[in-house]
């Protein structure tokens, strides 16, 4: 321990700074711990998780930073190579070993925030969402400070092997520092980031994404370990993540008549298949607009979305007719 620790526990316990003492208190336990006096380096950290002043502000009441979110037990249908970098995220937060800062990059809809929250209820843990808002100030220099005070909350969780914290759509605070139509103000909040991104506890893990990877800051790239991209969705993944999603609509929905041959072959008629979450809105639109006394009624409304200048009628169609 250092003496510059002494002057700081004393000078932020004088400004009932709880967040800045608990993490010179965690520094500290962590130097003993890394000097071999491990049962002082325990003693320490046990005192901070019995005192009811280091709970981890997260609740709505607490802290205008956090919000939480619900987790979905929705089936989410991945591209093979995106699923298979997804369990290598999942499998690197269980190893523990400080590989714990995530991007997620691609077009809106692709499915990085829906990723997120099957992470989070994969591992049991509570997805904290970062309310950008609540940091962005018009008065200068204050969201930099935001952000300041917002990465030493997250360090200062007592817990955080039971939390994942979402940066969504980080492209909010942090775009290119050198983008000549990028106000001053936005780069001192991407240098805010970045140096919190540099002191974050290893034990922490934060997950962020993004529809604008092309327009970010590389030295704010480098500070993440994996960066998964999203845009990797051939045209028949999109008809298999369609057939899952209509699948689980009609068994939300209790319907009981369903053609999967007929429902693909509709989708297919897309020339360009969109994005999972508006095939999402699509989808689920046709069912829950339709009749359920009539089994082909969802086929008919998703086939007329499809195709508005159709005039196919619903005898065509419940023949099948576009086989």
């Amino acid at each position: 321990m250092k003496k510059k620790n002494i002057l700081n526990l004393i000078k932020y316990h004088s400004e009932n700074n709880d967040i800045g003492f608990l993490n010179e208190a965690q520094e500290i336990a962590r130097e003993f711990d890394a000097s071999g006096d491990h049962q002082l380096s325990e003693y320490i950290m046990a005192l901070l998780s019995d005192a009811n002043t280091f709970v981890p502000q997260v609740s709505d009441d607490e802290s205008s930073f956090f919000r939480k979110l619900d987790l979905s037990n929705e089936p989410l249908p991945l591209p093979e190579a995106i699923a298979n970098d997804i369990k290598g995220v999942i499998n690197a937060i269980g190893h523990n070993v400080g590989i714990n800062k995530f991007l997620f990059q691609g077009s809106p809809g692709t499915g990085k925030t829906e990723t997120t929250k099957q992470i989070s209820r994969i591992l049991d843990r509570e997805l904290l969402f970062v309310d950008f808002s609540s940091l962005i100030d018009s008065k200068l220099g204050q969201t930099a400070k935001n952000i300041t005070t917002l990465f030493q909350e997250i360090n200062g969780f007592v817990h955080p092997e039971q939390l994942i914290v979402l940066f969504d759509e980080l492209d909010a605070l942090a775009l290119d520092r050198t983008n000549s139509n990028d106000v001053r103000e936005m780069g001192r909040a991407t240098s805010s980031v970045l140096s919190g991104l540099d002191n974050l506890r290893d034990d922490i893990v934060l997950i962020a994404t993004t529809n604008l990877y092309g327009s970010f800051d590389r030295a704010l790239l480098r500070r993440f370990d994996s960066i998964i991209d999203f845009d990797r969705y051939s045209r028949e993944d999109l008809l298999d993540v369609a057939e899952a999603i209509m699948k689980t609509c009609l068994d939300k929905f209790k319907f009981i008549g369903r053609n999967m041959r007929l429902f693909r072959k509709i989708i297919n008629l897309l020339p360009d298949l969109p994005n999972p979450g508006e095939l999402k809105n699509l989808i689920r639109t046709s069912v829950a607009f339709s009749s359920p006394g009539d089994e082909y009624d969802y086929l008919r409304r998703l086939y007329h979305a499809v195709d508005p200048l159709s005039d196919m009628s619903i005898t065509r169609l419940q023949k099948g007719s576009l086989l």
